[in-house]
């Protein structure tokens, strides 16, 4: 078809194409309406935290506690606990997280703990949005020694606003691409593919970021919280 299209609207002899053999053509995605309040989109099902610990659960738990600075409704501070690890938890805005304290994160000039783990504002770490202002205040900031990010795959690959010099600089330590998908608004259809993305100040000789892939169900879970993942 593609040949007879061609000749049909090149050369001498044009003629009007037929609008009609289009039809059929599925509509372009519309982009996204905006985003919620606070960019709060809720890390929802368990099994992204709990596959990083089942991969990184000794490291973490030799940082003694983990700070969640962005602990919304507890989606992620539950299962840390859950998994006997100590865990802070902070954020702008109370969402309901058990045992947490309203605190805004840029002013918090030192870490609560020596673990950072958190699935933080997108807009408020992206290039386009936050400048990667987030990821910015972070690395500046003294106290810990395990920082794990959950972000989209594709986020480390924007060079806009001084993001990718940053990332040149100071690297990840590995990333985590999870094979299956997250769903943060609760919708169904997830659109994109999310990794944890880890930065270790005692891993000092890694000249490259690593790469490793997450499960969602495999046996390492299984010791962490008993019973079936």
């Amino acid at each position: 078809m593609s040949k007879s299209l061609f000749r049909a609207i090149s050369g001498q002899g044009r003629r009007e194409v037929d609008p009609g053999m289009f039809s059929d053509l599925p509509e372009a995605r519309r982009p996204q309406e905006g985003r919620r309040p606070e960019d709060f989109y809720r890390t929802g099902q368990p099994e992204a935290i709990r596959a990083l610990l089942a991969r990184d659960g000794d490291r973490i738990r030799a940082s003694g506690s983990v700070w969640e600075p962005a602990c919304g409704d507890g989606a992620l501070v539950i299962p840390i606990r859950e998994a006997g690890i100590p865990c802070s938890a902070s954020d702008l805005i109370d969402r309901g997280c058990p045992d947490s304290w309203l605190a805004d994160y840029f002013t918090c000039l030192r870490s609560r703990a020596r673990a950072i783990i958190t699935n933080p504002p997108y807009k408020l770490i992206n290039a386009r949005d936050g400048h990667g202002r987030w990821l910015r205040h972070t690395l500046a900031m003294p106290g810990w020694d395990y920082l794990a990010l959950l972000l989209s795959w594709d986020w480390p690959a924007a060079r806009a606003n001084g993001l990718g010099e940053l990332l040149d600089e100071q690297p990840f330590s590995y990333c985590y691409l999870m094979r299956w998908k997250l769903d943060f608004t609760g919708e169904g259809s997830p659109p994109q593919r999310n990794a944890w993305f880890v930065w270790d100040r005692l891993d000092t000789g890694r000249a490259e970021p690593g790469f490793r892939w997450l499960d969602r169900i495999d046996g390492r879970q299984k010791p962490l919280f008993g019973g079936e993942p």
